[in-house]
């Protein structure tokens, strides 16, 4: 029986050859369509998503200082139109006025569309870091990934919260910082303000990789890969929203336009997440940090080999 090999530490000079793996990697595993997948259903889970942040957030910070926040934010990438057939589409959902039944089904709808663009992530991340999957149906799974995807959103809100403190106290100095000092300070705030974005969305794809797919990952890893998807994705976001408001690429469905921007940017956005997540496997596979399920893989072929001499 053969020892494992002992893995080699990480250098600066093995980055290259780290992102063409990764490539390799993420374009076999096919990212356009699981990127259409989860945008096809980020669509039918959009209303019932910000309503419960809208809701969530809105009692602590007040409903309309939220929804004025994200349509500021969804202005920013998708353009104003498309925002504002967002909040209508909320508000349309909000305001409707049933019986107890009718509610009761209609929260129900709410929970479950809500949660069903997190359940197609953890099939997607599933995917990619090869958890095989069962025949054997269980319910009990069921509820338990869609309560796992519930805890996204809540997870969401709560950063969304604190986003929206930090970006009003640097909007707050940026106004003092404009009248009392040098312009140069007003670079560092901008750069700042990067920096704290950066770690907010790191700290999301860090819990979505660690605990959306059924293995277990090493924290080292995960924080490394989880940066890096964050700087990717941040500087993804700028350029879209460059692309958008240049191209308009929606104006050309009519009034379909807003749906197709939503499904150009949640298919773009994945496809940069998809790429953090192969990232996240193939630096673990290279530098010992496997997930448990290869570990496990890895001791079986070990016991065949023993059992074979």
């Amino acid at each position: 029986m053969k020892a494992p090999e002992t893995k080699e530490k990480f250098k600066v000079q093995h980055l290259p050859k780290l992102i063409i793996d990764t490539y390799k990697a993420w374009d076999k595993d096919d990212p356009w369509r699981l990127s259409a997948v989860v945008a096809y259903y980020a669509v039918l889970s959009l209303p019932g998503l910000l309503v419960i942040i809208i809701n969530l957030v809105g009692t602590i910070w007040g409903q309309e200082i939220v929804t004025g926040q994200l349509n500021a934010q969804l202005s920013s990438v998708l353009g104003p139109d498309a925002a504002k057939s967002i909040l209508e589409m909320i508000s349309d959902t909000q305001n409707t006025k049933d019986n107890l039944i009718s509610t009761i089904i209609g929260i129900a709808s709410i929970l479950f569309g809500a949660t069903g663009v997190f359940y197609q992530l953890q099939i997607s991340l599933n995917k990619i870091w090869k958890v095989e999957e069962t025949s054997n149906f269980s319910f009990l799974k069921i509820v338990t990934d869609r309560a796992k995807s519930f805890a996204f959103i809540l997870v969401i809100g709560f950063l969304l919260l604190i986003s929206f403190v930090v970006t009003t106290l640097i909007s707050a100095l940026t106004d003092y910082i404009q009248q009392s000092f040098p312009d140069v300070v007003l670079y560092v705030i901008y750069i700042l303000n990067f920096i704290l974005s950066v770690g907010i969305i790191s700290t999301l794809f860090a819990l979505m990789f660690q605990y959306m797919p059924d293995t277990k990952i090493r924290w080292k890893t995960v924080w490394i890969g989880a940066i890096l998807t964050a700087v990717l994705f941040v500087l993804g976001e700028f350029l879209l929203s460059l692309y958008f408001g240049k191209s308009n690429p929606g104006s050309t469905y009519g009034a379909a336009g807003s749906i197709v921007l939503v499904l150009l940017w949640v298919s773009y956005s994945c496809l940069i997440f998809f790429f953090g997540a192969e990232f996240t496997r193939v630096y673990s596979k290279r530098y010992g940090h496997d997930s448990h399920t290869e570990i496990n893989k890895l001791l079986d072929k070990m016991e065949k080999e023993a059992g074979n001499e």
